[in-house]
């Protein structure tokens, strides 16, 4: 069996990855990785790439510390290795179309890259719990959104998604009693969205201008939409301890801020 060995001064997951992505263009081949991570000075180097001579493969590193990344080219060359640098190319073109240097910082690249994988198991929760799906699964939520249809549930929980929240949206209906569940989850983590009767006529009309139904659906009759508020409103004051957010006139952006400021909720990424 075949080892390709990724040298890094963090973890070398990332650098990991785009291996087995260009492995993947090979079929079933038969090679194995070896992660050389934390490699911080010269004397580090050398025992790294001692242990690739002794064992034989091929070397692919990611070193920002240029010194470094010169160093390893070298002491490769020397023992007469195989060895690729994954990233000091692409950082010197980034330098030069930038302007600027580089921060030499260890870590980065792996922060930003498993930030983005954390904001997409966010995104992932919140489809599978939106509009009232997998309820059994409301305490893993970051936030519960819940309120009448139309009322932003679905935009607002995917641009909270996005910031790293895992969000759940659960619907309330008239004459459907609401899940029970949403008695059993910390009530702190809840959000009650509101909105005007008038505005939420508005928004169910264009939705059935849109989807060619009939004018005369019930679904944006301004006095059902009424009744279905009054109800929402008073769910609510079954729970006092939720937090209840005006939508009327909010964008998402504005409805998201608020629920973060007044719940002292900070960015998770």
């Amino acid at each position: 069996m075949k080892t390709i060995y990724v040298l890094s001064d963090s973890t070398g997951e990332t650098a990991e990855r785009v291996v087995k992505a260009a492995l993947s263009q090979f079929g079933g081949s038969d090679v194995r990785i070896a992660r050389l991570g934390k490699v911080a000075n010269q004397q580090e180097v050398q025992q790294a790439i001692a242990t690739v001579t002794a064992e034989g493969g091929l070397l692919v590193y990611t070193l920002v510390d240029i010194e470094l990344a010169i160093a390893v080219h070298t002491i490769a060359e020397e023992h007469g290795l195989m060895a690729f640098d994954l990233l000091s190319p692409l950082l010197q073109s980034l330098s030069v179309f930038l302007g600027a240097a580089a921060q030499s910082t260890p870590g980065l690249l792996h922060q930003i890259d498993t930030n983005y994988f954390r904001r997409m198991e966010a995104v992932n929760f919140t489809v599978k719990h939106d509009d009232g799906q997998e309820t059994r699964g409301l305490h893993k939520a970051d936030l519960v959104l819940v309120g009448v249809s139309r009322s932003s549930k679905t935009p607002l929980s995917m641009y909270l998604a996005h910031k790293g929240y895992k969000v759940a949206n659960v619907p309330l209906v008239k004459g459907i009693e609401p899940p029970p569940e949403l008695d059993r989850i910390d009530p702190k983590k809840v959000v009650g969205l509101v909105i005007s009767p008038r505005r939420l006529v508005e928004i169910r009309t264009s939705r059935l201008v849109n989807m060619g139904q009939s004018m005369r659906n019930t679904y944006a009759d301004y006095e059902r939409v009424e009744e279905e508020i009054s109800f929402c409103r008073q769910y609510y004051r079954r729970h006092p301890e939720w937090l209840m957010i005006d939508v009327t006139s909010k964008s998402i952006e504005e409805s998201a801020s608020e629920i973060l400021r007044r719940l002292g909720g900070q960015q998770v990424y």
